[in-house]
């Protein structure tokens, strides 16, 4: 029943399929990242898995004696050969010592069960034949049938010992109906998870097919996600190609016009340092001048301070002073003579003159008309980005067309129809399996009420005989509690041979199916090994390598196996993938790129750019350049400049001398010659402040000018030459040698346009493997065949004959207990009398 709806599955899958379209297997281009979405989930409710709770503890006992009876691995050899002898042509001339390999390799494997079962046919032929012997035997007073019991010194310790081993056998029994019981209620509890189990799966049927449709229309229409990409690239031709290609020509163009934009502020650099020059040379000289005569004041001054008598006294110590002030006066000169340094006038004027032109801004129109290369390269591509726009729409309604040229949604509502179907007659099941499991139920209800049967007459037996029993009554008087409680010892035995093996006949059957499909069937799904053997190579057909591509595509070499199938939709991957339906179908053979990229590549191939219209630096700009070179800064006295400002202002640091004349002025004896000293220490501090200082500063100035002219006159003919190279270079480049770099970036772009339908069609496929339809649900299927039939029915089965099994084993004991207790509770018709009086001892019989 289940073969049937599969395959119209596979159908309606390779149908949708057929419409969601897969891209060449060629890598994608480069293109910008484009967000397709998700594909719209589906959410299956079913959740394969069954947790059996505390009886899952009986469920594994079960399995432990299975193992005990069964620890072989599981046949995979053996069960592989003996499929393909059935799956194989019957042949009348079979080699009998084949069959007999064969036949003995199957009974090594089932050599436990093979023993259990003929254990339990022995069971079930004597049991009945020796309760029917005892019985006779019985009725002739043999066998324990003579109302008679001997006294024995040990009576109440045998008594005792076989009270103590029935109530354990009696417990065990107990025990294993109440497992049996376990079972068969569990079994009964569990239909309605087989009714949830089933009703998900098809409701998960039932999803898989709505959805599937949905999902395939979303994957159509994201083909308006790659278009608007595409359109906006289009839109934004210039600053995509032209700014590549602006990038590109730029590491050769930029840096040329860097120079000349450098050199152009050079030029304006040399006016200022020129001005600076002019003026802090006349400032130069004009302070040196001064300085040199209020030195030559201040040093007359001092000199005639020092003519004073005071200084010509007889104290050693002040003549010494004035000696010393007047030895150092000589000192008090300026050191650097500026007036002699030539003037830069003349350069200054030629420079002002090359500076009219404005090189800066003919360099800035060039960099402007080098930054507008994006747009004259949207202005020259129009006509291909139209083209492109054009072929767009024509894409998108191939695209549609072939989606409609499939039935997509007469499959689906054909198959759901199906399932509905389906699904009624199932429904339509439900109450004959409510009836059938009712009547299994009174079956099994039936078979531990025997077995409870016997156990409660073991149980008030013993209840009875342990209660009545009179150790001080002979066995001839015993009380009717104790006579009852053997009766009832003695039923529970007649009981047990008439149930017994027919307990035992329901074990050995229901052991010997149950306990092989747990082992071959159940262990071996869980552990993966059943796959290996449905996936056997020429295992249903000899020339068949893979029966499930064989059924399907007629194509049996393919890969495609049991185990792939279940581990691909375990992970809820794509039917498309699972089944493999691209090597059936191709998808990308349908939806070839290529003949879509083939169009695009012919619209560019006819794309031309022309940047001759872009001028760097015009014959004005390059004549400024040369211009500047003639200006004849190189012919400055350099070296006499830096000459005379590596001198000081003064020959000697004017503050230290007036530090030094204010502490010898200190050694002299207070006077006007003291006082005087200290005014024009006073004088020489304010020179220092006044003149020294602001002409050092203009000495700096003047250094850091010179210096500078004298950096941008060396080699500067050179430099100026390189710059005009390097432009002129950035020139033809752009206007004879650009085509390379043209076509290498409209190479990449165009292969950026083409990049967004790889990457679309490749998410379809990605999807599609993924994404789309899902089968989650055929595994679920399967899983939930192994739950109803494993988990739910063969587990329980098994645990039912397992405990059924312990009890009925447990009878035999039993009954040779009860029947070795019973003498000790049954009223007697006779008794053992002993007289003291008789010499030899003996016992007589007493009526």
């Amino acid at each position: 029943m289940m073969c049937t709806p599969a395959l119209l599955l596979l159908l309606l899958l390779l149908l949708l399929g057929c419409c969601s379209g897969s891209g060449p297997g060629a890598s994608p281009a480069a293109a910008g990242s484009v967000d397709f979405g998700s594909v719209p989930g589906v959410v299956y409710e079913t959740v394969a898995y069954s947790e059996p709770g505390p009886i899952g503890l009986l469920f594994n006992m079960m399995r432990a004696f299975l193992h005990v009876v069964q620890p072989n691995p599981f046949p995979q050899d053996l069960v592989i050969q003996v499929a393909k002898d059935k799956f194989g042509a019957v042949k009348s001339e079979y080699q009998k010592p084949e069959n007999i390999v064969l036949t003995l390799q199957v009974i090594y494997y089932e050599l436990g069960f093979v023993v259990c079962a003929i254990m339990g046919i022995l069971f079930i032929v004597l049991v009945p034949l020796v309760g029917l012997l005892f019985c006779m035997c019985r009725c002739c007073d043999n066998c324990g049938g003579e109302m008679h019991q001997r006294q024995r010194k040990n009576a109440d310790c045998q008594r005792g010992l076989l009270t103590t081993l029935l109530l354990t056998t009696t417990f065990i029994i107990t025990a294993g109906v109440l497992c049996a019981y376990a079972a068969n209620q569990n079994l009964s509890s569990q239909l309605k998870t087989m009714r949830r189990l089933i009703n998900s799966n098809l409701r998960d049927l039932y999803t898989f097919a709505n959805t599937t449709p949905a999902q395939i229309d979303y994957l159509i229409s994201q083909y308006g996600t790659a278009k608007k990409q595409v359109l906006c690239d289009l839109d934004n031709v210039g600053q995509l190609l032209g700014g590549r290609i602006h990038e590109e020509l730029g590491k050769v163009v930029l840096p040329a016009l860097d120079e000349a934009q450098n050199m152009a502020g050079v030029m304006q650099d040399t006016k200022e340092a020129l001005e600076n020059v002019t003026v802090t040379l006349g400032v130069l000289q004009e302070g040196t001048a001064q300085l040199q005569s209020n030195l030559s004041r201040v040093r007359m001054d001092i000199s005639n301070t020092l003519d004073d008598p005071a200084c010509a006294s007889s104290f050693s110590r002040t003549v010494h002073v004035c000696v010393k002030i007047l030895s150092s006066l000589s000192q008090l000169e300026i050191s650097a003579n500026y007036t002699a340094l030539p003037g830069v006038s003349e350069q200054f004027a030629k420079v002002d003159d090359v500076l009219k032109t404005n090189l800066g801004q003919i360099v800035h129109k060039g960099f402007l008309a080098f930054n507008d290369t994006p747009t004259i390269v949207k202005n020259q591509t129009r006509n291909v980005a139209e083209g492109v726009r054009g072929l767009l729409n024509g894409i998108g309604n191939n695209i549609t067309r072939f989606s409609k040229l499939f039935p997509v949604q007469t499959v689906v509502n054909n198959v759901t129809i199906f399932i509905s179907h389906t699904h009624s007659q199932i429904e339509d099941l439900y109450p004959e399996i409510d009836k059938m499991d009712f009547y299994r139920w009174i079956g099994c209800i039936t078979l531990c009420c025997m077995v409870a049967l016997i156990v409660a007459f073991n149980f008030l037996g013993l209840l009875c005989g342990i209660l009545g029993f009179d150790r001080h009554a002979s066995p001839t008087t015993r009380g009717c509690v104790s006579n009852t409680g053997g009766n009832l010892l003695m039923a529970g035995v007649g009981f047990s041979f008439m149930f017994s093996w027919v307990l035992m006949g329901v074990v050995t059957v229901t052991f010997v199916v149950g306990g092989n499909v747990e082992k071959l069937v159940c262990e071996p799904f869980h552990s993966r090994e059943l796959f290996k053997v449905l996936d056997t190579p020429n295992l249903v057909n000899p020339s068949w390598k893979h029966f499930i591509p064989g059924y399907l595509y007629n194509d049996p070499e393919m890969d495609l196996t049991v185990e792939n199938i279940y581990s691909n939709c375990k992970e809820n991957r794509g039917v498309y993938f699972a089944l493999q339906l691209d090597k059936v179908f191709n998808i990308s053979a349908l939806l070839n790129t290529s003949l879509y990229t083939k169009d695009v590549s012919k619209k560019f191939d006819g794309l031309e750019v022309d940047l001759k219209t872009i001028v760097l630096l015009n014959a004005e700009g390059k004549q400024n350049l040369i211009s500047f070179t003639e200006t004849g800064i190189k012919d400055i006295d350099f070296a006499a400049y830096i000459e005379e400002l590596n001198k000081g202002v003064t020959r000697v640091d004017l503050l230290l001398f007036a530090n030094d004349l204010d502490a010898q002025a200190d050694q002299l004896p207070k006077g006007p010659v003291q006082s005087s000293l200290k005014e024009h220490v006073n004088t020489l501090r304010e020179i220092y402040t006044k003149q020294v200082v602001p002409l050092q500063q203009s000495m700096s100035t003047l250094n850091q000018s010179i210096r500078f002219l004298e950096m941008t006159a060396s080699d500067l003919p050179n430099k100026v030459s390189e710059i005009i190279q390097a432009v002129d270079a950035a020139q033809y480049l752009i206007s004879h040698n650009a085509t390379s770099t043209v076509n290498q970036e409209s190479e990449k772009y165009k292969q950026t346009i083409i990049g967004y339908f790889k990457l679309y069609i490749d998410w379809i496929k990605t999807s599609l493997l993924m994404e789309v339809a899902t089968c989650k649900p055929v595994s679920n299927i399967v899983d939930t065949a192994e739950i109803l039939a494993c988990g739910l029915f063969f587990d329980s089965m098994n645990t039912f004959w397992f405990g059924l099994g312990c009890s009925a084993l447990f009878l035999l004991p039993s009954i040779i207990l009860s029947i070795r207790l019973a003498k000790f509770y049954r009223r007697m018709d006779t008794e053992d009398v002993y007289d003291d009086s008789s010499v030899s001892g003996t016992w007589h019989f007493t009526l």
